[in-house]
């Protein structure tokens, strides 16, 4: 199988290409294109071309690009105060704190720079609260818990393990969905149960009906804690402020980052008031975590979905994708499934999807594809109905280019 359209991606200069090329890691794989201004959910490059963004900064753009009142905030509090250490106290990080309390459990916030580290702080938090000697974390197949090298250890992927061995010790495997297997695991030496409600690397994965409950049930009968990674899922992605809300079951730590911020960097683990003294003082930090620009961005962004009534809208935006995208399953063989849960949104393929994302850009569209055969979408809330249909159209115009 084969895909129609060939690359005339060319949105970057010569001379960017020339700075990349000598002067910055080669870690990631960038395509050949540069881009320079966003507004809404539209992007455009250095050449003038404007991209639909149905993927808008990974997933952390989740009011679109540069929404304004993120951006009047962070101008304000630029000419205010950058930067203070967590040594000293900052009314906009304990407001932000508030707002995220009370849209969860009624917890306390712990705030860092990224998922990465919000897992990070999980992790040390589960030792510390559990009594000496349980260490172990259980996590599932498909996971994705980000790449510093305890979420990194905790994510259950071989290719992410690749070259970079051994991990740390004490993390513990089971597949996803599967309650029987997950029980299994537990032994002594178990702390905590740590998994995504809605897996977004992992491919757009809903948990099995009654298996975030079984968890629940298992770390209350072994009394371990129950730990959500919502880095991707939370923050109002899935029509709910996080995810969990979805399925009824309350964690006992959060952690949240991507959209946190409206595309501020920012990242915060949730604990209840009785498990929060655990990390206690010089057991962890975040020089930058929860500093004045992001504490205002993030609180913004909360009030923007909050008085925009945007949770009502995501649910109304991830109707209407399944509406859209839905006969395509039926349509076209290759398309095996279509997994949508508000504004996550997962097309998997029978074929590599790979090119069905050059295929795409070649026609202004700019999505993602995860785990080699999924196609995955995390639009902005504030998508048109115009765009998302324009954005439907393209998408399956390019999965139907494809020759069988």
């Amino acid at each position: 199988m084969t895909a129609v359209a060939a690359s005339d991606a060319t949105g970057m200069s010569p001379e960017t290409a020339n700075l990349f090329d000598q002067y910055v890691v080669p870690n990631y794989r960038r395509f050949p294109v540069t881009l320079t201004r966003g507004e809404g959910s539209y992007v455009w490059d250095d050449q003038g071309k404007r991209y639909l963004d149905f993927f808008p900064g990974w997933g952390c753009n989740l009011l679109g690009h540069c929404p304004p009142k993120v951006v009047e905030a962070v101008q304000k509090q630029a000419a205010e105060l950058i930067h203070v250490p967590n040594t000293w106290h900052i009314e906009a990080q304990g407001r932000w704190a508030k707002l995220l309390s009370d849209h969860s459990f009624g917890g306390k916030a712990f705030f860092c720079n990224s998922g990465a580290e919000a897992n990070e702080a999980a992790i040390k938090l589960a030792r510390l609260h559990t009594p000496a000697g349980k260490y172990k974390i259980i996590t599932f197949e498909g996971g994705f818990h980000g790449r510093t090298f305890g979420a990194v250890s905790a994510t259950a992927q071989p290719k992410y393990h690749e070259d970079i061995g051994p991990m740390a010790a004490g993390f513990v495997y089971a597949p996803f969905g599967d309650l029987e297997r997950a029980a299994a695991k537990i032994d002594d030496e178990t702390a905590a149960i740590l998994v995504e409600p809605i897996q977004g690397e992992g491919g757009i994965r809903l948990p099995p009906e009654g298996f975030l409950q079984g968890l629940r049930d298992l770390a209350d009968e072994h009394d371990l804690l129950l730990m959500f990674d919502e880095v991707q899922a939370g923050c109002g992605r899935t029509g709910e402020w996080f995810a969990y809300q979805n399925f009824g079951v309350t964690p006992d730590v959060m952690t949240l980052a991507k959209s946190l911020c409206g595309g501020v960097a920012g990242g915060a683990m949730l604990t209840t008031a009785e498990i929060a003294p655990s990390l206690r003082p010089g057991m962890h930090a975040a020089t930058f975590g929860g500093n004045p620009l992001a504490a205002v961005a993030g609180i913004a962004t909360l009030e923007t979905i909050e008085q925009d009534g945007l949770l009502e809208r995501a649910k109304t935006l991830g109707a209407q994708f399944e509406e859209k995208l839905s006969p395509l399953v039926e349509a076209l063989p290759h398309v095996s499934e279509l997994r949508v849960c508000g504004l996550m949104i997962g097309i998997e393929l029978a074929v590599d999807a790979t090119p069905v994302v050059q295929a795409c850009m070649d026609r202004q569209l700019l999505i993602n594809v995860t785990q080699g055969n999924v196609v995955r979408l995390l639009p902005a809330m504030t998508l048109t109905d115009e765009l998302l249909n324009e954005g439907c159209e393209i998408l399956a115009d390019a999965l139907q280019g494809f020759e069988v």
